[in-house]
């Protein structure tokens, strides 16, 4: 709820949809698909949304959804993505900015930077040095679509991040 409470400080409106209110899946999509068209936004930000959009959704805002992801995506795609890489033993992994389609973690990548992996690490020590990055990132990726920088052909992003 900080998100909320950083954006009512800045005269930014905001809205809660709670997942418990609805019966599954469907009727969740369908209800922040509405509250999300309230606002009439160019684009649609998930950053710590750790539920999976029905395909209602993505169909709504088609290439207007963006997602963070804890991994080089198409590797170690869901919730337990940096335990997955741990456990897989890599020696780097990373952060996948990218839009939102109807598969998991599958929509065309709009940036992705890597993460070394350090002998010693485990979830949580490796956890923070990617957050990092996605703190980073997704305000770059924000920024670019906000400018006009970035352009979907198909599974291609065409354009630039801002340095």
């Amino acid at each position: 709820m900080r998100a909320l409470e950083r954006a009512a400080a800045a005269g930014i409106p905001g809205a809660t949809v709670d997942w418990s209110d609805y019966p599954d899946r469907a009727a969740f999509t369908e209800a922040i698909a509405d509250s999300i068209a309230a606002f009439e936004p160019e684009y649609v930000v998930l950053a710590g949304f750790m539920r999976i959009l029905g395909a209602a959704a993505v169909q709504r805002f088609p290439n207007r959804i963006i997602n963070v992801h804890p991994s080089l995506l198409p590797a170690f795609k869901g919730g337990h993505a940096i335990r997955d890489a741990i456990e897989y033993g890599v020696k780097t992994t990373g952060v996948t900015v990218h839009f939102v389609d109807e598969e998991l973690d599958h929509g065309p990548i709009i940036c992705q930077e890597s993460v070394e992996v350090l002998p010693g690490d485990d979830e949580a020590t490796l956890h923070a040095r990617i957050q990092r990055v996605e703190h980073r990132l997704l305000p770059k990726v924000v920024q670019s679509l906000a400018l006009g920088h970035l352009e979907v052909t198909g599974r291609k992003v065409d354009g630039r991040v801002s340095p």
